[in-house]
């Protein structure tokens, strides 16, 4: 079996994991680190994960995938939550992150920007629009040349 198709397999086998604890699977990654394996599990839900959160579904995936027999070399296995600022690599990233804040880079500009930022609310094969205080942007594909997610921080109201 190669490595994406393992990779397949590990994340059909979290979902139900990952459902019973209300959280979405954002990212996973697995790949070789030094002598060992890695298996990275970015996770999330509406309103954010908690270190809890990561722990307990720490345990129970790694019981879960010991069980199944998908990883038969020894491996370490992280759980987190996918950060404040994360890079949108993946198709499936970039479909999480619609309706949350996001940067983007472009090569090309696009409405004489290289750089838009803004709330992402489309994601589609050809583009992504982001909605910006100006209105909408249309980015295409290909000539985005990096995605990334916005820490959107409630910050504390001044008192009056």
């Amino acid at each position: 079996m190669d490595e994406t198709e393992r990779l397949s397999k590990i994340e059909e086998a979290m979902e139900p994991v990952l459902r019973s604890h209300g959280l979405d699977l954002v990212d996973a990654d697995w790949r070789r680190e030094g002598r060992r394996y890695v298996l990275r599990l970015f996770v999330d839900r509406p309103g954010g994960t908690s270190i809890d959160d990561c722990e307990r579904l720490s345990r129970e995936a790694g019981d879960v995938l010991d069980v199944s027999g998908l990883i038969t070399d020894g491996y370490d296995l992280e759980v987190s939550s996918p950060g404040l600022d994360r890079i949108l690599r993946k198709e499936r990233e970039l479909h999480w992150a619609r309706g949350k804040v996001v940067r983007c880079w472009i090569r090309e500009p696009v409405a004489g920007r290289a750089e838009v930022r803004g709330r992402l609310v489309e994601v589609t094969p050809d583009h992504l629009t982001i909605r910006t205080d100006s209105g909408d942007i249309d980015v295409p594909r290909q000539v985005l040349s990096k995605a990334r997610l916005e820490a959107e921080v409630p910050w504390p109201r001044q008192a009056s």
